[in-house]
């Protein structure tokens, strides 16, 4: 099953227009692992951003679960990405004033479902090894546990697909290769559909599929030798 499929998709930011992705036609299969390469102003954080809806599309289309995003009312599409989607980005966006485990909740809140959730929070905790951090807030955390917390957010509504900008981007070899394993991990056990932005090879290859964005034109598009073997 198709669970993203772009047509013609082009971005353009600034007047007079800029031209960042130039008609992209590509699709994404469900249960899939796909890294998205290029150098620095290529266009990958921008196809991350318009293809979940986060950046608003200048031309084509972009069907995620069967749902033209962009065209979808603004509230709706607000509820469809906290309910379908999660996002892991290079920084990790935690709220400072709460503690890790009210901000693993804080989607499920929103929609006022936190106590259906907190069992599946302290659930995450232990799978990422963060348990000890559940009443600490950012300040007194490190870097690589604020980033399982942020990846335990990004998965407490259970969503089908993922979104990952540049997520072991400020993280040590270590806690980058931890996350790597995280994220291989509940792609092949949830079948989590997992769209990864990152400039470091070795990741990219452990993803089924990669796709290289040279100046916003889709270069190359290959299945991933090593990631095969694995399965």
């Amino acid at each position: 099953m198709k669970i993203i499929e772009c047509k013609d998709m082009v971005k353009s930011f600034g007047h007079p227009p800029v031209t960042i992705l130039k008609s992209l036609n590509f699709s994404v299969d469900e249960g899939e692992f796909l890294s998205v390469t290029g150098r620095s102003g290529s266009g990958k954080s921008t196809l991350l951003y318009t293809v979940s809806g986060l950046d608003p599309l200048t031309s084509g289309s972009v069907y995620v679960l069967g749902e033209e995003v962009h065209r979808m009312p603004s509230r709706e599409t607000h509820e469809f990405r906290n309910q379908k989607i999660g996002f892991v980005f290079q920084f990790h966006y935690l709220l400072p004033e709460l503690t890790a485990f009210e901000n693993i909740l804080m989607p499920a809140r929103k929609i006022k479902m936190e106590k259906q959730k907190a069992s599946y929070a302290v659930e995450l905790m232990h799978e990422f090894e963060i348990e000890k951090c559940k009443d600490k807030t950012p300040a007194q955390m490190s870097g690589g546990e604020l980033q399982r917390t942020s990846i335990a957010r990004s998965l407490i509504m259970e969503p089908r697909i993922l979104f990952a900008d540049e997520p072991t981007g400020n993280l040590d070899s270590e806690n980058g290769e931890r996350v790597m394993h995280i994220f291989e991990k509940i792609n092949k056990n949830f079948s989590t559909t997992i769209i990864m932005v990152t400039h470091e090879p070795d990741f990219a290859k452990r993803a089924r599929r990669t796709i290289h964005l040279t100046d916003g034109v889709i270069e190359s598009d290959v299945v991933n030798i090593s990631s095969k073997r694995k399965k």
